[in-house]
């Protein structure tokens, strides 16, 4: 295989407290991404507590990904959700991206995912299926070297997000 350049990509889909927020780094085995792997997993830090994307129980999905939650647990129900449907939506999102050739390679890589899940978050189907659509979104981001800086800097007014827009 040749060398792999560090690809970094970034998704969001839905909207409300069910949406979701990845954030994907994606190297080679043996590289810097590999170094931030092992140490992101050997050293949670609190409330926050690193731990390899299963498509099943003892099926780790590949390439090997290590799911980090951007948000402290909140309650039971937020931990299930976390655990439960926004880590099988990345386990999908990122078959879905090695099936379709987003990502080729997958025996040789290593990938980090940072997953927003809102402790307000509900619904269970639309926890997974946005963190689905945001992880494989933020692979093909990362693949395609989007987003491009002319069209960052063609983006017309202030920057914005769902938490803050200037002029409110």
């Amino acid at each position: 295989m040749s060398a792999l350049v560090t690809q970094i990509g970034e998704g969001f889909a839905g909207d409300g407290a069910d949406a979701a927020h990845i954030n994907s780094v994606l190297g080679a085995r043996g590289g810097p991404v590999e170094t931030a792997w092992v140490s992101a997993l050997a050293q949670p830090s609190a409330g926050h507590t690193p731990f390899v994307v299963v498509v099943r129980p003892a099926l780790a999905v590949k390439p090997l990904t290590l799911f980090v939650n951007k948000a402290s647990i909140a309650s039971d129900r937020h931990g299930e959700l976390t655990w439960g449907a926004a880590q099988a939506g990345v386990a999908r999102g990122v078959k879905d991206a090695v099936a379709r050739g987003v990502v080729t390679g997958a025996n040789d890589l290593l990938l980090i995912t940072a997953v927003w899940v809102n402790p307000e978050a509900a619904d269970e189907r639309a926890v997974y299926e946005n963190n689905a659509r945001a992880t494989f979104d933020a692979l093909r981001a990362g693949a395609a070297g989007d987003p491009a800086v002319e069209s960052v800097l063609a983006e017309p007014g202030e920057p914005w997000n769902p938490y803050f827009r200037n002029g409110r």
